[in-house]
């Protein structure tokens, strides 16, 4: 944001405090007019791409760079815009050879290789309590790791609770005191995704179920877990797309942070 960008800013602002003080705007008015007209003009123009800065007033964190399909020094150049604003850094699905494009601009960055994950924190809101994130198989665990990386970056407690599907469900009620003390649970499985209905049939907190592409060939590279997870006779079961930690993480951060 260049100076005239930001003194218009600010006189928008003042002008609105004013309106406040004199009555002629109410605190909620002026807060709505705040997030659509002075934050919903905080786009910076890359030309390959469009940071939109003003995301974490309106949903509460900061734009997440989707890492597949973008080469490593397009991540590098939005890293570096989000983070020179001092925004919270989220990359999704991406690689080593991202993560050192980002580190030279963004060296105090980290790379989760098994979650394929760049993240760099800031100090944020909490999260009212902890989230819980349950796989049912190892081999479901790098979906599992973007959900619970996610949700770290995002200000939330993360417990992890892993392989533990129905296979062998014994694995699962040993810990079910791990399940009652989460405010949201995360579930993610593969196979034929059984997992996430017991688990909404233990718990009263919400489950956010998410399929994963692992199987067999009649599991259709995640159609079938999907299929039984929005089939679930268990309530209190919402469902993502097919091998979507991230999210999950989101939806299960935004029910955290509730008053």
């Amino acid at each position: 944001m260049d100076e005239h960008e930001q003194s218009t800013d600010t006189s928008r602002l003042r002008a609105l405090f004013d309106a406040v003080s004199t009555g002629a705007l109410t605190p909620a008015e002026a807060e709505r007019r705040a997030v659509t007209d002075i934050v919903g003009h905080s786009i910076e123009d890359l030309g390959f791409a469009r940071v939109d800065h003003a995301r974490a007033a309106r949903q509460g964190f900061p734009e997440v760079i989707f890492g597949q399909g973008k080469t490593p020094y397009d991540i590098a150049r939005i890293a570096r815009a989000i983070v020179d604003r001092g925004h919270s850094l989220l990359v999704t699905r991406t690689n080593r050879g991202a993560f050192d494009e980002v580190a030279k601009l963004v060296p105090d960055a980290t790379f989760h290789e098994r979650a394929g994950i760049v993240e760099r924190r800031t100090t944020a809101p909490r999260g009212k309590g902890s989230l819980l994130v349950a796989a049912a198989g190892t081999s479901d665990i790098p979906i599992a790791e973007e959900a619970a990386v996610s949700a770290e970056v995002m200000g939330n407690d993360v417990d992890r609770l892993y392989d533990v599907g129905v296979a062998g469900l014994h694995r699962l009620l040993a810990e079910r005191h791990r399940l009652t003390a989460a405010r949201v649970i995360i579930v993610v499985a593969g196979m034929e995704g059984a997992l996430a209905s017991v688990v909404g049939g233990l718990v009263s907190a919400p489950v956010i179920a998410v399929p994963t592409s692992i199987g067999y060939g009649a599991s259709f590279g995640g159609i079938a877990a999907l299929l039984a997870m929005l089939n679930s006779c268990a309530s209190g079961i919402a469902t993502v797309n097919i091998d979507n930690g991230f999210g999950a993480a989101a939806m299960a951060s935004a029910i955290n942070h509730l008053e």
